[in-house]
């Protein structure tokens, strides 16, 4: 990498990264018609890479620019901004591949590792999920035996990001003794697919429905990788895969700030010059709600990125903080979704066209709701979370346990009424996931009243929006739904039946 990347203020390079993404995807190439096409031409591709985005996440010692997570969601937002499918790109390989190898793997192998991402532009990503297992990922069946010096590693993965074009992966294994057995923990092995033992294939290709322009695929593992490029966790390989998991989890609102600002800025744009019945269609009432709810989404977006440029450095160990990672996650990529369905509402029917801005947006962001952990898992864990604390404090009033709550301390008195009830467990899990959903907003509220300063009008549209959200899911707790579904439900259910 030039010294002038590695050494220039973050501002400059920051701006000058922008300005180069804008003149590749609007000027130099016709990224509508690309949006069509799977993987991104690999000249476009080496193009982007001359910025070296990647070498955010690599410690200045490698001749990285340091692993600052405020420069990391920069190059994440920034991508983001023209596109989710580029940002994603970059976040498997900044949370999920590099800072995990600059905290956990041993000197001689990030030096080798990450002086082929800053001279060659190498790719890396990771591999956890199995068909049979998905996020049940304590029970995967990928098993390694040690050698003399060597590991061997057996197994089959699929849904990684990157399959059949990653330089590096990290592969997650169980060890086997020798009755067959498979160990309670978890390790992480570095391999290159470079050579020949350690190459990991792309048996199958899968049709993503969006996000084109990463591949996605089933990977057959069946190799064996020198005993240095295993990782070292400070504990346990499960605490590692946790602190990993949940920074990376804490980056998401990288990828979603400039994913919704590129929405809110194209659809406040249509909204002032679409003339209907003689007046722009941004004086309709309907449609300042539907652009006041996105100036929400980037509001509680903005809050997050703070607080994950505080928390979520590799100098922490984030294997604890599974509320905070997943109030993150969870609430920014449901407000990705929703703000991409606005948009392309606002758009019309122009908008349903798949290589127009909104509705690549629709398709691409909907798998982050899904990936790293379900949403409806997540939330549930989140109520979860913080229904422990409250046993732990034994208080049941959520009202007083979120005045003393070091999360919600200060954004709980904007929500006296929609938190004024006692929780006494015996909750079904559909109550956890609304509760959930509840504690995630109060919680990241609270991250845009932390930030100081921060422009006063939009944070009040985010209070009345917020407010608006925990009066429905407070009605949505109390109404005690229950209704199963019914499997043999064609019985008396024909409406023919019923009409003469």
């Amino acid at each position: 990498m030039s010294n002038t990347i590695s050494q220039l203020d973050y501002s400059s390079y920051i701006s000058s990264f922008r300005a180069h993404l804008k003149q590749l995807f609007r000027e130099e190439y016709d990224f509508n018609a690309l949006s069509l096409n799977r993987d991104l031409p690999a000249d476009f591709l080496a193009k982007i890479m001359e910025k070296k985005p990647l070498s955010v996440a690599i410690p200045e010692i490698h001749g990285g620019r340091g692993v600052h997570v405020k420069e990391c969601l920069g190059v994440l937002s920034a991508a983001s901004y023209e596109s989710l499918a580029l940002s994603l790109m970059f976040g498997i390989n900044i949370a999920l591949f590099l800072e995990p190898l600059a905290k956990y793997s041993n000197f001689p192998v990030q030096d080798r590792i990450f002086k082929q991402f800053l001279e060659n532009n190498a790719m890396g990503g990771l591999m956890i999920t199995e068909k049979a297992y998905g996020s049940d990922a304590l029970n995967m069946k990928t098993s390694y035996q040690q050698l003399a010096d060597t590991y061997k590693v057996k197994g089959e993965k699929h849904w990684q990001g990157l399959s059949g074009a990653a330089d590096f992966w990290l592969v997650t294994a169980r060890k086997q003794a020798e009755n067959g057995d498979l160990s309670r923990d978890i390790d992480f092995f570095v391999t290159d697919n470079s050579k020949a033992d350690q190459h990991i294939p792309m048996v199958e290709r899968y049709d993503n429905l969006g996000l084109y322009a990463i591949p996605y695929g089933v990977n057959v593992i069946d190799i064996e990788v020198p005993a240095e490029q295993k990782l070292t966790p400070e504990s346990t390989g499960i605490k590692l895969m946790l602190d990993m998991l949940h920074r990376s989890r804490l980056q998401f609102p990288g990828m979603g700030l400039g994913f919704i600002k590129r929405l809110l800025d194209e659809s406040l744009q249509h909204c002032q010059q679409r003339i209907v019945s003689g007046s722009p269609l941004i004086n309709i009432d309907s449609v300042k709600y539907q652009l006041a709810r996105l100036q929400a989404a980037f509001t509680i977006n903005s809050g997050m990125c703070a607080f994950s440029v505080k928390s979520s450095g590799i100098e922490h160990d984030l294997a604890t903080m599974s509320i905070e990672a997943n109030s993150l996650k969870a609430l920014v990529t449901d407000l990705m979704q929703e703000s991409a369905q606005i948009s392309l509402q606002l758009a019309g029917a122009n908008g349903y066209r798949l290589n127009h801005l909104a509705g690549r947006a629709v398709v691409d962001s909907r798998p982050f709701q899904i990936f790293e952990g379900s949403n409806e898992m997540l939330y549930s864990q989140i109520a979860e979370g913080i229904l422990k604390l409250m046993k732990k404090a034994k208080e049941t009033s959520l009202l007083a346990f979120f005045k003393s709550y070091s999360r919600t301390n200060i954004a709980f008195d904007y929500f006296k009424s929609q938190i004024d009830f006692n929780l006494d467990g015996g909750l079904n899990q559909r109550d956890l996931v609304t509760l959930g959903r509840m504690f995630a907003r109060i919680i990241c509220f609270q991250f845009v009243l932390e930030m100081e300063g921060f422009n006063a009008e939009l944070v009040e549209i985010t209070r009345q929006h917020m407010l608006m959200d925990l009066t429905m899911l407070n009605g949505q707790f109390l109404s005690k739904n229950h209704a199963n579904p019914v499997v043999d439900y064609e019985e008396n259910a024909d409406w023919m039946s019923f009409v003469s």
